[in-house]
This record gives structure tokens, C-alpha cells and sequence, in this order.
């Protein structure tokens, strides 16, 4: 086979994604729709918002059963496209960027309300700028964040993390001296139930969080149990921290003062915990719009992507930028259209609608896909995670019935109406609504776009010959075999690299041995994995290369070889989940020799590998002269609990090498220590013979060497010089943060210049109480 399957890297944990669909729900939502609920519905408000979770929690089953079974960036467009075929989706991709950009539009006026009026009763400056201020802050931060996922930012990720999390700190702080402040609840529902259906649609833009977990389906850890747990979990709960806010505002305030509020959430917490409590909510609300509107601009860039690779969009769009690896056009393209929504002065109330309509439109066909995919059962479609038996067609059924309650309820006011058209006059029982109109047309525009560009153009809705999570083709997968992983990048040490792992693994052909070659390629958060494929002709090819390059190595060594051609976040994290998916017993890098004390020590792919992985490691650093792993090789002798490692290492080399001699390097100080008998020397010969015995290789042929001297440390350098190949355990005994291998390890691999071999045993530290939780969140 001349080609790899190109793998993506699953990246995210459970804790991962909750955090990005929470990151979208508990945005502007929760800050800025308390004053437009109260105006409509009054205290029943927060039955609005109950049933808009309910409404929410019935999609989010049925988005988890599509995506399980196709996990691919697009989210919901990319399922209804397969199952319903380019008509309807075309209606929903549109939707989807439509609705995405509406909201980041939406998210970025409750920035500026917050900012402004808000912050400017504490800052002078920010204070008396009125409206005008407030579409320039929108615009300003609109734009910046815009540029922010054009160059690829990467700490935005973290920061997000950060963003949430202080959210829902001062969310449930606000909740509880709320509560403890006793709000008293006046007239509950003042404008009757039709109000309250038709505010459903209002606040469903604080809802569409968890459809951003779905876009991002292809890059999470064990999805049948993470992307369902994440979804539930991002829908239950922001929905009840809405009723719970709505409950203490609406009973702190009057619906007047609630209605007319610019900041309502930051107003509300003044009456309990004075300025100083009404300013952390004003800074939270600014960062709660901020972090909502860099996640919609990241989902509606991958909406483009999964548009583009069915053609139902042009795939120039989607190109990805040469130097920052990021989809800039597709990103600016809806960034221009926020910055548009808010130069032209849409109001705030029909940006969310405007949004919920147009995913309330996808939601209704993904709960009909649900149901054709499960009638159809295509071949490639199968669910990890299934709606309960139980609950099917119940939920389907019933989540697009309400999708379509409330898109009727947002669309068409109950008041009749006269609709004249030349001489001929209607009479309508309804009068319909700008929300409902403007919806219409975008439907509309997906359609016409269908008829007259995508039609022709777009692929078949058929499932066959779509490639969804590839598996690896692998040489044999029986549990007996003895694997070496080795992640290969460089054209120039790949050879060496292999031949080093082979000797490894010759020496376990009882095991059934076999390499298992990786190259990774890292791409930004702001580009979906898939995408990255499409545009990245140059990259993919080069990691080709160099896999097919391995298997003509592979053969020549006679050996077992199988390849993995992976893209993800992160190499590390990437060779790591190889290491655990293989059952690795031996993982083998490559290093430049440099050392860094800022972030990472040896490298930020090395760190985390030598760090973490449950195996033998070996890092090597290949001399740039003499033999490579062959030759005169030395072992530094010690009673270190990894020499055994490094001296087995040494051991392999030499069986596989035609002309190799092995020596065992013992340093000892002239002085006499009183628990230990005897003189240097033999301090130095019990040392070698107890390793070579701790190492199984005492009855191999091999020479020893003891110096006795007083700088240890130097005396080794000059004695490593002497050799081809040198090979040392690892020492390290403190945090990765001071050392990975050790001291003495470290500065022999970067000072000696010829190759140097660290090795260790298996990472078999104490896992901390974070380690633990992080790592349980992540099955």
C-alpha cells in the first residue's frame, strides 16, 4: 500500500468540550436577555428559558446519536447534507453561518453595553458615550477578535477555559446571595402565554452553545460517552442558572426598571452585593461576550469548511493561510458580516431572534435526519452513543415538533392584519414579523443558492466511500506483540531513528515484534482538523513521503512496520494516545540536543512523551559524526533505576550491528565513603556487575572501564568523547518543570558531540489528585 489513512488527533476530553459549549451558552445570554425576557413575559420569563432548555435537551440527544455515527467538522449541516442530500443542506448551512454570524453580532453589542455603560460608572472615561460608543466598542472588539483567529492565536483556547470557569463562579455566587436576599415575585405572568411561547424564541440564542460541541465531534476523546455527557451537561447547566437568574431578577426588580436596564444582571446584583459585586458582573459580562463571540467565529468557519468540501460552497473560501494554518478568508468573510450586522444599527432583540430562528430551522431537519438515518441504517453510519430505545422516535419526533412551535410562535404575532396586494386585499388572523420575515429570506437564500450554484455542483448525498475515523491498517493487531513507537519528522535522521527502534525490537522477535512509525502534523485551534487535509497538499504529501520512505526502511531491516499519518493540536498529546491505543512497550525520539528553561525543557513534543508515556522511552541524539547507534558504545554504569534501561538499550545495538563493542563506564571518587568496602576500583566493579546483572546482560560480551576522579560530571564528558555511541538512564528525580531525563543526562546529550542515547523505564510516578480527575474526565 503506497499511501497512509490520514488520521485526526481526538484532542478533547469531556472537560474540553463542556467548557466550549459552555463557553457559547453562558455568554451574552445570561448578561444582556434578562431586561428583553422581563420586557416580554415578566416573571414567567423563566419558564421561556426552561422550555428553551427543554427544547434544547431533546436536539442535543438527537445531535449526539448523528454525530457519534458521523464525526465530522460541519455539526449539523454535515448531517442533515448527508441524509436529507444539498437541498436541505443548503438551507441549513446557510442557516447555520447566518444564525452564527447574527449571534456574534448579538454578543458583540452586549460588549459594548457592558463596557461602556456599565464599566463607566466606575470609569470616568467610559461613561456618556451613549449608542454611538457602543457600536464602536462592538465594532472594535468585533474586528479584534476577528484578527485574533486570522493569525491563530493558540492561547485563546486556554484563556476560554479560564473565562468560563470565572463565569460560573460569579454566576453561582450571584445565584446564592440572591437567593439569601429573599426576591419577591409580583404579578407572574402579565402577557399571558402566547408572550412566553413567543420569548422561547428570544432567548434560544443562548442555547446554541452545545452545537458548537457537535462541529468539533471529530476531535473528542471516546465520544460515545464524552459527546453526550458534553452536550447534556452544556444544555442542563446554563438552564437552570438562567431560571435562577431570572427568578432573583425579576424578583429584585421591577419588570420597569428590569425592561429599561442596560446592564440588568450588573443593576440586579448592586440591590444585594453592593458596587463592588455589580462590578465583578459587568467584568464578567464582558468577558462571558467576548468568549461567546471567538467560539461562534470559530464554528462558522467550520460550517464554510464542511460547505466547501461538498461543494455546495466555493472551496476558495476555505483556504488555508500559508503561514498562519488558519482558514483566514473564511473567518474575515464573517467578521465583515458581524462588523456589517452592527455598523447598520440592528437592534439587539432581533439579532437573537434572528440567530434562534435560523437554528431553531436546523434543529427541526437534524431531529428528521435522526429518523431517516436510523430507517435507511446506511453502512457507514454507526452511532457510538444511541438514543435510548425508550426514547426513540419519542424525542425526534417531539424536538421537531417543537422547533416548529416555536419558529410559528416567532414568526407571526396574534394580532390580525390586512395584506394588500394591487386592488385585491387579505385578511390575515395573524400579522407576521420582522424576525419571521428576515428568517424567511434567509431560508430563501439557501434555496436559491441550491437552484443556482450547488446543484450541479454538489457531491452525492450518499454515505459510501465517505471516510469517517479511519482505522489504522496495521501489520497484525495481537495483544502478544512487541511494539516501538517511533514518531518520525525528519527525512535526514528517519533511517537512523528506525534502525535504532528495529534493533529493539529484534531483540523481542519472540514477541512478534513491530515498529509502528508516526508523523504528526500540527495544525492551529482556529482549523478543523478535515480542513486542514483539503488545503495542506504540500504537508500531507511530505508526511507521505516520509511514511513510504519508512516502509522501504522497513523492509530493508526486516521488520514489521506499520504507519500512522495523524493531524492534531498537539504532538505530544497525539504520540501519547498512539502509545495507549498500540499498548506500546517502547517509544524512541529523536533530539536536536538543545535544552530550554522557559516552557518546555527538551521540546514541547519531547517533554510530555518522556514525561507521561507508560513505557520504556528512549530519547536519542544523533552525533554528527562516526557510526549512529553503532560502533564503540558506552554505558554509564550506575545503580540509578533506569541504568538497567539504558544498558539493555546498548545491549540491542550491539546484536544488531555487524562490528559493535560495548564498554561499561563506572566514575568513582577517590574518596573512601565508610558504609562502602573496599577501594575505588572495586566500589566501580561491584557497580558494573550489578548492572549488568539488574539488566540481564551479564552473560553478553562487553568490556568495563572505571576512572576514579574528583569532578565526576566532567570526567564523564571526556570519556563519552571516546566513543561512537553513548547511553545513559535517566536520573531525573524532581518536577519536568527542572529537568526531564536529569541533570547529568541532559548536559551530556547537549555537549557531547556524538550520539547519546537516554533511556528510561516506564513513568510510574504518583498520579496527583488533578492528574486524576483530569484524566477521569477524559475516558
Amino acid at each position: 500500500m503506497s499511501e497512509t489513512d490520514q488520521e485526526l488527533a481526538r484532542d478533547l476530553g469531556f472537560l474540553e468540550a463542556y467548557t466550549i459549549g459552555l463557553g457559547t451558552m453562558i455568554g451574552a445570554g445570561i448578561f444582556v436577555l434578562p431586561s428583553i425576557a422581563a420586557q416580554q413575559a415578566g416573571p414567567a420569563s423563566m419558564i421561556s428559558f426552561f422550555a428553551g432548555g427543554i427544547v434544547s435537551l431533546l436536539a442535543a440527544l438527537s445531535l449526539s446519536e448523528l454525530a457519534t455515527g458521523m464525526p465530522k467538522a460541519g455539526g449539523s449541516y454535515y448531517y442533515v447534507n448527508r441524509a436529507l442530500g444539498p437541498f436541505f443542506g443548503s438551507i441549513v448551512g446557510w442557516g447555520m453561518w447566518a444564525g452564527l454570524t447574527f449571534a456574534s453580532a448579538f454578543y458583540m453589542i452586549g460588549f459594548g453595553q457592558y463596557l461602556l455603560p456599565g464599566l463607566g460608572q466606575y470609569i470616568g472615561f467610559l461613561a456618556g458615550w451613549g449608542q454611538l460608543g457602543i457600536t464602536v466598542a462592538a465594532l472594535v472588539m468585533a474586528a479584534l477578535l476577528t484578527a485574533v483567529n486570522y493569525y491563530g492565536v493558540k492561547e485563546t483556547g486556554s484563556l476560554q477555559n479560564v473565562i468560563v470557569l470565572t463565569l460560573v463562579g460569579l454566576i453561582v455566587a450571584f445565584l446564592a446571595l440572591g437567593f439569601i436576599s429573599g426576591p419577591t415575585i409580583g404579578e407572574f405572568n402579565p402577557n399571558g402565554w402566547p408572550a412566553v411561547a413567543a420569548t422561547i424564541g428570544t432567548v434560544y440564542v443562548t442555547f446554541i452553545g452545545f452545537e458548537v460541541i457537535a462541529t468539533s465531534a471529530e476531535e473528542i476523546k471516546n465520544p460515545s460517552r464524552n459527546l453526550p455527557l458534553a452536550m447534556i451537561a452544556s444544555v442542563v447547566t446554563p438552564t437552570l442558572m438562567y431560571v435562577g437568574v431570572m427568578f432573583v431578577s425579576t424578583g429584585t426588580l421591577s419588570i420597569d426598571a428590569l425592561a429599561t436596564s442596560e446592564v440588568p444582571v450588573a443593576d440586579v446584583a448592586t440591590e444585594f452585593m453592593g458596587s463592588i459585586g455589580a462590578l465583578a458582573m459587568i467584568v464578567g459580562a464582558v468577558l462571558a461576550t467576548v468568549s461567546s463571540a471567538n467560539a461562534s467565529i470559530l464554528s462558522a468557519a467550520r460550517v464554510n469548511f464542511a460547505m466547501g468540501r461538498d461543494r455546495i460552497l466555493v472551496n476558495w473560501l476555505n483556504e488555508v493561510h500559508e503561514r498562519f494554518r488558519t482558514p483566514y478568508r473564511a473567518i474575515s468573510a464573517t467578521g465583515i458580516i458581524t462588523l456589517v450586522l452592527i455598523a447598520i444599527g440592528v437592534g439587539i432583540g432581533t439579532l437573537a431572534e434572528v440567530a434562534s430562528f435560523m437554528y431553531l430551522v436546523t434543529y427541526a431537519l437534524v431531529h428528521v435526519t435522526v429518523v431517516v438515518l436510523r430507517r435507511a441504517n446506511p453502512e457507514a453510519y454507526d452511532p457510538a452513543f444511541q438514543i435510548p430505545s425508550v426514547l426513540y422516535p419519542v424525542v425526534p419526533v417531539v424536538g421537531m415538533l417543537a422547533c416548529l412551535a416555536v419558529l410559528f410562535q416567532m414568526s407571526v404575532e396574534f394580532v390580525p392584519t390586512v395584506v394588500t396586494f394591487g386592488p385585491v386585499e387579505l385578511a390575515l388572523p395573524v400579522t407576521p414579523t420582522p424576525v419571521g420575515a428576515i428568517g424567511t429570506v434567509l431560508v430563501a437564500f439557501g434555496i436559491a443558492w441550491y437552484y443556482l450554484y450547488a446543484r450541479d455542483r454538489a457531491l452525492s448525498e450518499s454515505l459510501v466511500g465517505e471516510a469517517i475515523a479511519p482505522e489504522p491498517t496495521a501489520v497484525a493487531n495481537g495483544d502478544d506483540r512487541y511494539r516501538v513507537v517511533v514518531p518520525v519528522a525528519n527525512p535526514e535522521t528517519e533511517q537512523d531513528l528506525l534502525r535504532m527502534a528495529a534493533a529493539s525490537a529484534h531483540a523481542h522477535e519472540d514477541e512478534n515484534a513491530e515498529v509502528i512509525a508516526v508523523n504528526v502534523i500540527e495544525v492551529p485551534r482556529q482549523t478543523s482538523l478535515s480542513q486542514d487535509l483539503e488545503f495542506e497538499e504540500e504537508r500531507v504529501e511530505r508526511q507521505q513521503e516520509l511514511l513510504d520512505s519508512a516502509r522501504d526502511i522497513a523492509a530493508d531491516l526486516d521488520i514489521g512496520l506499520q504507519t500512522r499519518a495523524i493531524v492534531g493540536r498537539n504532538a505530544g498529546s497525539v504520540i501519547l494516545d498512539v502509545i495507549e491505543e498500540e499498548n506500546a512497550d517502547h517509544v524512541l525520539l529523536g533530539w536536536q540536543g538543545t535544552r530550554s528553561r522557559r516552557e518546555h525543557v527538551l521540546g514541547s513534543t519531547i517533554d510530555p512523551v518522556i514525561g507521561r508515556a507508560p513505557c520504556d522511552a528512549t530519547l536519542v541524539k544523533l552525533g554528527s559524526e562516526g557510526e549512529r547507534g553503532e560502533g564503540d558504545i558506552m554505558v554509564l554504569a550506575g545503580r540509578g533505576p533506569h541504568a538497567p534501561i539504558a544498558a539493555r538499550r546498548a545491549s540491542e545495538f550491539v546484536a544488531a550491528a555487524d562490528d559493535a563493542s560495548l564498554t561499561l563506564l563506572n566514575v568513582q571518587s577517590p574518596e573512601t565513603d565508610t558504609d562502602d568496602e573496599g577501594s575505588p576500583t572495586e566500589r566501580g566493579e561491584a557497580v558494573i556487575e550489578e548492572l549488568a546483572e539488574r539488566a540481564g546482560i551479564q552473560y553478553m560480551s562487553y568490556e568495563t572501564e572505571i576512572r576514579v576522579a574528583e569532578d565526576t560530571e566532567q570526567t564523564i564528558l571526556e570519556a563519552a568523547a571516546e566513543y561512537d555511541t553513548v547511553c545513559v538512564g535517566a536520573t531525573r528525580s524532581g518536577a519536568i518543570s527542572q529537568a526531564v531525563f536529569g541533570s547529568l543526562p541532559e548536559t551530556i546529550g547537549e555537549e557531547v558531540d556524538k550520539t547519546v542515547v537516554m533511556a528510561r523505564g516506564p513513568e510510574e510516578s504518583a498520579m496527583s489528585v488533578r492528574e486524576a480527575l483530569l484524566r477521569r474526565l477524559e475516558v
